[in-house]
């Protein structure tokens, strides 16, 4: 079944892209530009998504570092 959803869903994409970008391609050729435009930006995403992850986490133990600091020097006056 995942397959046969990645067809269509690659279909659609492809043939929207190449609506979009003006081009006259076969069937076969648009869906698989469909399925592999798919992977790629799933794996872009994906790593956007972990990218900023990663950076939101940093962002997140800064500022608890921040707030345990502002506490202990309240806590030691």
């Amino acid at each position: 079944m995942p397959f046969i959803s990645l067809l269509i869903i690659g279909a659609a994409a492809g043939f929207l892209a190449t609506r979009v970008m003006r081009l006259q391609t076969d069937v076969p050729t648009t869906i698989a530009l469909g399925v592999f435009g798919a992977l790629i930006g799933g794996f872009s995403l994906r790593f956007l998504v972990w990218s900023l992850g990663l950076a939101a986490g940093f962002v997140g133990a800064f500022l608890g570092a921040l707030a345990l600091i502002v506490l202990w020097k309240l806590w030691m006056k």
